[in-house]
């Protein structure tokens, strides 16, 4: 039997903040965005070129992953962020809506340049794996009859 280095009264205060984070879906999103304060920290003092977002991101999904984070300590957080995402969405709406151009036949114009865009990188992405899936094939049968 091993003991715990830790005193019991921590030990207790540990269970009970673990308790009510669990319980709080507003301690949860300030988990959540505490990931993200130090995804944000971590690029200003290390001068990577990633967004402090996506750091803090790759951080709770490395504790997540490393099972040093319950996914239960984040869950109802995260579930309300994605809830309520198109609230975060509302400030690119009213750009489009302060420019009327892009309702009309400007908008249409731009609508059809990114669909057929789109669809001409899927295309050429789709016939790129389809030709190296075929050559892989191609060349393992040949490895195979030498």
């Amino acid at each position: 039997m091993t003991r715990s280095l830790v005193p019991p009264p921590l030990r207790r205060l540990a269970v009970l903040s673990r308790r009510r984070v669990r319980r709080s879906r507003l301690l949860q999103i300030g988990v959540v965005a505490a990931f993200w304060l130090a995804g944000e920290a971590l690029v200003r003092t290390t001068g990577l070129p990633v967004p402090g977002g996506i750091v803090g991101l790759a951080l709770a999904f490395a504790a997540l992953a490393a099972r040093r984070l319950p996914v239960a300590t984040m869950k109802r957080g995260a579930d309300w962020f994605l809830a309520e995402m198109l609230l975060f969405f509302v400030p690119a709406v009213l750009v489009v809506l302060d420019h009327g151009e892009l309702v009309g036949l400007l908008g249409v114009k731009i609508l059809a340049v990114i669909v057929l865009s789109t669809a001409a990188v899927m295309g050429a992405t789709a016939l790129t794996v389809d030709l190296c899936y075929r050559w892989t094939e191609r060349h393992d049968h040949a490895r195979l009859a030498d």
